[in-house]
């Protein structure tokens, strides 16, 4: 796994979504001099700086490989689960918290499983919020995964989800 990245690079970085390092800046920090990746999130341009010796806890990754978008597309269409045997905020908490690991896994769980609930009752606030989230955090890494446009992904999340 790379943990290295150069400018112009994209990389994950959990609960923001995709970003391109815009290069490398070294900066004193307590007395420490230390290196830090500068990363441009590309959804909304926020600029984050994230030491360089700290990008496996902070989880930063790169793009899933073409594999890995097989497994998550299958995840997209499994069907047969049970969604709602829990309340709506302690729902709402696990799913936080799987958005937060940054694992395009995860986060493809709680699209398919806030689209299956959304099918049975209307979601709260909160969980479209979510809905939202997941689903743009998703678009985009997929997009760039598959090379391909987000409007693409788009419409194969409204086939899967039957949503034409």
């Amino acid at each position: 796994m790379q943990t290295s990245f150069k400018t112009g690079d994209k990389a994950v970085y959990p609960g923001q979504g995709v970003g391109e390092v815009m290069g490398i800046e070294h900066t004193e920090v307590a007395g420490q001099r230390q290196s830090f990746y500068v990363l441009r999130i590309l959804e909304n341009g926020m600029r984050i700086m994230i030491p360089i010796n700290k990008v496996g806890s902070v989880g930063l990754r790169e793009i899933i490989s073409e594999e890995d978008v097989k497994q998550v597309y299958s995840i997209l269409r499994e069907k047969d689960i049970s969604v709602d045997s829990t309340t709506w905020n302690r729902r709402y908490r696990e799913y936080m918290e799987k958005i937060k690991t940054g694992s395009v896994f995860e986060i493809a769980e709680v699209l398919r499983d806030l689209y299956l609930l959304k099918g049975d009752k209307d979601l709260s606030f909160g969980e479209r919020k979510m809905l939202d989230t997941a689903r743009s955090l998703l678009i985009k890494e997929l997009s760039l995964a598959k090379d391909c446009t987000e409007e693409e992904i788009e419409s194969d999340l409204k086939k899967i989800f039957n949503l034409a």
